[in-house]
């Protein structure tokens, strides 16, 4: 028997674990050949149906999502027209809520699963060829031999712990930039637009067992790991037990999805003692108004969030990035504004400004007329509109999260672009409506290009703020010859009497521009000697 599994990502430096994580449990099955086309939805198909088709596989396997469906069932379907003998089977999270629709319209697949397939895969492969026993497999979605459709629930793996990890398969793919790491599955947590959140109950791997995978991963000298986890405070003394083995793993940046709401004073010591550059935590927030999380059925109490995320914010040992959501029902745009400038105040690494995507299977799609929520029948299954929020100013968020993720969450930008959120509490507004006005607001722009914007625009309606804007332009290092360095003094220029030094250390070689303002100077020092000109000393006088 061979199987062909398709593996279609989103971009290169992603990988899915879907098929290690299969294979792994079958890895010494010798009657299977496995073979594999990796791709991404941005390469051609026909070059992908290509490769694909020389295998003459028996299976063709793959996984979908709300971001691969669509070019997956182009390959699909060609396949299945070249190769009409194959079983085409998918799964993934496409497939977590009703797939009678999706079965009848798609007669070139055989079968969807639903669920988690480490168990149940195997077990269909034994049957794969005798569709009357079908009906025997947990969480497969079929059209039976008589017509009829046919659907046996949805497959839980009954001991997670016992699985072989997907480390151990021949087709983890070790080349990506970082790797994932599932120590627990499921989550405590009951949020309605999130397919995890009827996953009961939440199961575990044992620490000495997770020692071991971050000792196969240490190998391969892997320097960033993301868990997977989608609490990883849900259990306190876990979560204290894991921090103490990722210190045993001092070149590792792990990436953790944690709720502030949960934080304990053991384990805010915990993260507070954690050697720099360890962590890197997503807070899930998704709303910082209390009615639209009991909507949403988030648990945890909104000020306790709010007083967790504010902690972590203050440590400077790790970077805290939160995230918005867009269309959730009762959440309205003045409200993002909102809390777009309590995230800038609180001082988060990133804010990530996401539009509400309805994905099968979760309550927000069984809800969603009762909620008032229109949503694309498509992948990726965006918000359209909700009672509180119209079509128009959804579009007008999805510009914000251009604005913030060129401006604040890029690190040259960032400071300068919280310091005018915060002293200018229209900023926000007047700084999209000028984006959005000069046509870039959906363009990718260069650095000097987003700063050139941000100093024409200050100057226009904040011209006591250019000095500052100043200030961030020449701290990238970039050119003194533009607009933002105008005011810039480059030549003769000899130091004060005194100064308060604010980065680096003062030489007589280096280069000295000043940048006059109001109250006194700043000062930059250029190594003359180095390629870029990013100031090595900065000072004020």
């Amino acid at each position: 028997m061979k199987i062909l599994w398709i593996d279609l990502n989103s971009s290169y430096a992603h990988a899915s674990l879907a098929l290690p994580a299969i294979h792994a449990q079958m890895k010494d099955t010798r009657e299977i050949e496995w073979e594999i086309v990796s791709c991404t939805i941005n390469e051609n198909v026909g070059m992908i149906v290509k490769s694909a088709a020389k295998y003459v596989p028996d299976i063709i396997a793959a996984t979908a999502w709300l971001f691969n469906r669509e070019v997956l069932l182009h390959i699909i379907c060609r396949l299945k027209a070249l190769l009409p003998h194959c079983r085409i089977v998918l799964g993934g999270p496409e497939f977590l809520g009703n797939n009678k629709n999706f079965i009848l319209s798609s007669p070139f697949i055989d079968c969807v699963f639903r669920g988690e397939g480490e168990e149940n895969f195997p077990s269909w492969l034994k049957v794969w060829n005798t569709p009357e026993k079908w009906k025997q497999i947990e969480g497969l979605c079929f059209i039976d031999p008589l017509g009829n459709y046919v659907d046996t629930g949805i497959a839980r793996v009954r001991n997670f712990e016992k699985l072989a990890p997907p480390e151990e398969s021949k087709f983890f793919n070790w080349e990506k930039p970082f790797v994932q790491l599932e120590t627990t599955r499921g989550c405590f947590n009951t949020c309605a637009f999130c397919v995890s959140g009827g996953e009961k109950p939440v199961r575990t791997i044992g620490i000495d067992q997770i020692r071991k995978r971050l000792q196969i991963i240490q190998k391969h000298k892997i320097r960033n790991v993301r868990v997977l986890d989608r609490t990883f405070n849900y259990n306190n003394k876990r979560a204290q037990e894991l921090l103490s083995l990722f210190q045993e793993f001092p070149e590792i940046c792990f990436h953790l999805e944690i709720h502030p709401a949960l934080l304990t004073e053991e384990l805010k010591t915990a993260l507070a003692s954690m050697p720099p550059n360890t962590l890197h935590l997503e807070a899930g927030i998704q709303s910082l108004h209390e009615d639209v999380l009991i909507r949403s059925q988030r648990l945890g109490s909104l000020q306790q969030s709010l007083d967790g995320l504010k902690y972590l914010c203050s440590l400077s040992n790790m970077e805290t990035h939160a995230d918005l959501i867009a269309g959730l029902p009762l959440y309205r745009l003045n409200q993002i504004f909102d809390d777009v400038h309590t995230l800038a105040r609180f001082g988060a690494g990133e804010i990530q400004l996401e539009s509400l995507k309805v994905l099968p299977g979760t309550e927000m799609r069984k809800r969603a007329e009762e909620w008032g929520i229109c949503y694309s029948p498509c992948p990726p299954y965006e918000v359209l509109a909700t009672k509180e929020i119209s079509t128009d100013e959804l579009q007008y968020a999805r510009h914000l999260s251009r604005l913030l993720d060129g401006y604040y969450n890029t690190p040259v930008w960032q400071k300068i672009t919280r310091y005018l959120i915060l002293s200018e509490p229209d900023f926000l507004e007047k700084f999209l409506d000028f984006l959005i006005g000069s046509d870039v607001i959906d363009k990718p722009l260069s650095i000097e290009k987003r700063g050139l914007l941000l100093y024409d625009f200050c100057k226009q309606k904040y011209p006591e703020h250019t000095t500052q804007v100043s200030v961030a332009w020449i701290t990238a290092g970039l050119s003194l010859k533009k607009i933002p360095a105008e005011k810039v003094m480059t030549k003769h220029q000899n130091p004060p009497s005194s100064w308060n030094i604010i980065h680096g250390t003062y030489r007589s070689n280096l280069k000295l521009c000043r940048l006059p303002h109001k109250s006194g100077n700043f000062w930059f020092g250029l190594d003359p000697e180095a390629q870029v000109h990013i100031p090595v000393f900065i000072a004020e006088d």
